[in-house]
């Protein structure tokens, strides 16, 4: 009787071992889907960021290009320049702060201007963009872009709209 005892608690210890494996196994999934769901979100809540800064520096630009001397075409320098104008010696700001692109944390790349200057900026950040349609018209040219360099915030003064 003794050695049949023995026998059904080390069955019962195996089968219990299982239980627990079975039960780390199908955690590790339900955790891995909970962190994909979660990256995506965080990716989602980034370009909407993207896109409100990046217009608003879009705007700052436009701004400093409409206060400059007439027919002077003189665009900023930094993104520091929008945030303190050095055209006047007085403070005069385009933008509240130079922000960081949020894709990356990294400083944006510029679009250059012809004759020095930025006309622009856009994120160099790896992946595809989950947005891929229903921007605001001035950002028609970002529809159906695979990358977010593909998205360039720029004034162009000589045209209404935004281009490649």
């Amino acid at each position: 009787m003794k050695a049949n005892s023995s026998r059904n608690i080390r069955t019962q210890r195996g089968f219990a071992l299982v239980w627990v494996l079975m039960t780390v196994f199908v955690m590790g999934i339900y955790l891995a889907q909970v962190g994909t769901l979660w990256r995506t979100e965080i990716t989602r809540a980034n370009e909407e960021v993207l896109l409100h800064q990046g217009d608003e520096i879009r705007e700052a630009i436009k701004r400093y290009m409409e206060t400059g001397a007439p027919g002077s075409m003189q665009y900023p320098r930094s993104l520091n320049d929008l945030v303190k104008d050095p055209r006047v010696p007085f403070e005069r700001r385009f933008l509240r702060k130079a922000y960081k692109d949020p894709m990356s944390g990294k400083d944006w790349s510029f679009v250059g201007a012809p004759g020095g200057g930025i006309m622009g900026v856009y994120s160099t950040a790896p992946g595809t963009p989950f947005k891929t349609d229903n921007f605001p018209r001035i950002y028609g040219a970002f529809v159906g872009q695979t990358t977010y360099e593909g998205w360039k915030f720029a004034h162009y003064p000589s045209s209404a709209g935004m281009r490649r």
